[in-house]
């Protein structure tokens, strides 16, 4: 079947907008297809740093031919009403036929349209995608005919369109609405590689077109282009008896940057090894992009880096890499300097100046939270059991780095600095430790801190920053979330979980609690969802929301799951359900609410003894697990109701004549419904 070969060659698209440029361009071609009927089979986009190319198989020749039956106005409706369906259905209004129904007659259309060829509707649609592409930044270029600047944008100049369906050209011009489009109209022309290739490359296909521009030093797919610098930037390091440190997120915005990936080493001057290693790689990989590179048997890194070339050197890399070294040579020398210029004055020496910077307009300068951070910190350190004096002394100076000149030029190694100049300083490896880990974690992906004081001040930063923003009615809404405040609660949640930590947050949310411990029941709902667990069940143990200890709510929902997983728990489920039915049907019917217990001297059959009999043994043990917090002991407790809840439901008549019996099992029904509801509200439980 027919393959469709879309590129838009241009000048360089920005290596952060060309995944999703891609994926943006599939979606809308395809899309626009399948909106006229047109069937493909796959469809797969590739962007690099000159071009987004699409290519789609197995797609129909043409739209399948329509034959509609149209119902219109009633017989006997105005003539408006006649023309004005004629109009629409493309009929003239003799070719209207009358349809008999219970409802009266009505005038039928019989609409027959020859479908489209496909390079027709391609030559509409590409032009569509291409004025509409929703690039997050674009330009102007260039003039059109009356030499006035061009209507249409995009990311960067384009230079040249290939559309081919199955090996034809699809002839259409860019221009809409007096735009001359820069005369771009489509052809079976691309271009290679900017410096290693010369002159056009006409192409008959995807296959013709991806082995054509290999040749032409051009790696279509940015997966082997990442698979290609990793190899063999891998291989060079261990040459030198050395390690890549891997950095995925610059792999992925290098391999935006090149058509074909070089991969070359180059050497950081000694002098420049005494800066820490988290600004050295900092201002590698953010202003140019280059790989860190560790000693394989210490650990330590290197004095060597590696960057990505996008050709082939004559010379085997070795001007490029010189150059390279002279670039970062500038960059390091400032950042060592900076560094030097630190070491020259103490963290505490620095507080006063955060005074001087304002954290909120309405929550005061960065001085003033650092003495509410303080005073939580040694609040929550009693709590868990850390050292208090440590406690405080971290918390005091961990914002201090912030008025560094380091911090100041590479904000990403906040904390980090305030580390190593704490240590250089001679306060306690706890204290050094902590400020660097207060900021953690940032991401369900960073690592935790485990260290009682490190915890403490993490805790009491972030629930100072949650706290003054609910206080000021600054929460987030919807998607919006300026101060990050998401992130912080499930900062706190990972810290009090991970660490098994048993914190009162009603005391220390204060005034804000009830409100905030909603914001965290929604966040630990979007936590233990990611961790594979429903939703429901969260809101079954919370049940009044009330609960303000997240190390016993999770155990509680882990404990919940697991029986839940087993027949037993299911049954117990199901029993609960039915229960719960009945009483609320009978309960409606009476006007009256039955609860437990029942009286066990009016129970008539078996079933309903050793139901009653059941629970008097059940329900005590199962408190007291509760109550002891082993919730795993407690569920293994409810599965022994099963056998006899089930026998009772087969053999017991609920609805009895007698009018006692039938109110003496309903409180039964009642204890069934109650028992289980003060272990969880299995009644939010869905499925």
């Amino acid at each position: 079947m027919p393959e469709l070969l879309i590129e838009i060659h241009s000048e360089e698209i920005p290596a952060r907008m060309q995944r999703r440029a891609a994926d943006d361009l599939k979606r809308l071609i395809c899309d626009g297809l399948a909106a006229v009927g047109l069937n493909f089979g796959t469809a797969t986009a590739h962007a690099t740093p000159r071009r987004l190319a699409l290519v789609v198989e197995e797609l129909d020749a043409a739209q399948a031919d329509l034959r509609e039956e149209r119902r219109g106005p009633r017989v006997g409706a105005p003539d408006k009403a006649i023309e004005g369906f004629c109009a629409s259905a493309g009929v003239a209004r003799e070719m209207l036929s009358v349809q008999e129904t219970p409802k009266g007659d009505f005038y039928i259309a019989m609409i027959e349209r020859r479908g489209r060829p496909t390079a027709e509707v391609i030559a509409d649609l590409l032009p569509q995608t291409i004025w509409n592409f929703p690039w997050p930044k674009s330009m102007r270029w260039g003039a059109g005919p009356d030499g006035l600047s061009s209507k249409l944008t995009w990311v960067r100049p384009i230079r040249s369109v290939i559309a081919l369906f199955d090996g034809a050209v699809v002839p259409f011009d860019i221009a809409r609405g007096g735009d001359a489009g820069h005369g771009l109209t489509a052809g079976n022309v691309t271009y290679g590689h900017r410096f290693m290739s010369r002159g056009a490359i006409e192409v008959s296909g995807f296959a013709d077109y991806r082995e054509k521009l290999r040749a032409a030093f051009v790696m279509l797919d940015v997966e082997e282009r990442k698979s290609v610098i990793q190899a063999q930037a891998e291989k060079i390091a261990a040459e030198a008896g050395l390690e890549l440190i891997p950095d995925p997120e610059l792999l992925d915005e290098v391999a935006g940057l090149v058509e074909w990936p070089v991969p070359l080493m180059g050497r950081i001057d000694d002098e420049f090894m005494t800066v820490p290693a988290e600004v050295l790689t900092t201002t590698m990989r953010t202003n140019q992009k280059y790989f860190a590179l560790r000693d394989k048997v210490t650990g330590k890194m290197a004095p060597r880096f590696m960057t990505v070339a996008n050709l082939v050197a004559k010379d085997g890399g070795t001007a490029i890499a010189a150059g390279n070294e002279r670039v970062l040579r500038a960059r390091v020398a400032d950042a060592k300097f900076f560094w030097d210029q630190d070491l020259k004055a103490t963290l505490e020496s620095r507080l006063p100046k955060l005074d001087s910077i304002v954290f909120h307009a309405r929550l005061g300068t960065v001085g003033e939270k650092v003495k509410r951070i303080e005073t939580l910190a040694v609040a929550i350190a009693e709590k868990i059991g850390a050292d208090p004096v440590k406690t405080a002394r971290a918390a005091r100076l961990a914002k201090a780095d912030l008025v560094t000149e380091v911090v100041g030029e590479f904000p990403e190694v906040q904390g980090i600095m305030g580390r190593y100049y704490a240590l250089h300083d001679g306060e306690d490896a706890a204290v050094a430790e902590a400020i660097a880990d207060h900021w953690k974690p940032q991401g369900p992906s960073d690592r935790c801190p485990s260290d009682p004081v490190a915890v403490s001040v993490a805790l009491a930063d972030k629930i100072d920053t949650l706290t003054g923003f609910f206080a000021i009615d600054e929460k987030p809404t919807g998607s919006k979330d300026p101060f990050a405040l998401r992130r912080a609660a499930l900062g706190v949640i990972r810290l009090i979980v991970e660490n098994g930590l048993r914190l009162d947050l009603r005391a220390l949310f204060g005034e804000v609690a009830d409100g905030l411990l909603d914001f965290f029941h929604d966040r630990l709902k979007v936590s233990l969802r990611d961790q594979g667990v429903a939703h429901d069940l969260i809101n079954a143990v919370l049940g009044t929301g009330a609960e303000d200890d997240l190390t016993r709510l999770v155990e509680k929902v882990s404990a919940l799951k697991a029986f839940l997983e087993t027949e037993d728990g299911r049954n117990v489920l199901a029993a609960y359900r039915r229960a719960s039915n009945i009483l609320r049907i009978e309960e409606k019917k009476d006007g009256a609410t039955y609860r437990g217990p029942a009286d066990r001297a009016l129970f008539a059959v078996d079933e309903e003894k050793a139901l009653g009999a059941r629970l008097d043994d059940v329900m005590p043990a199962a408190r007291t697990a509760l109550s002891e917090e082993a919730f795993a002991d407690c569920m293994q407790a409810l599965a022994l109701l099963r056998n006899p809840v089930d026998a009772f439901f087969d053999k017991v008549t609920v609805n009895a004549e007698d009018a006692g019996l039938r109110a003496n099992r309903l409180k039964l029904l009642g204890e069934i419904r109650g028992a289980l509801d003060e272990i969880a509200d299995f009644s939010r439980i869905e499925g």
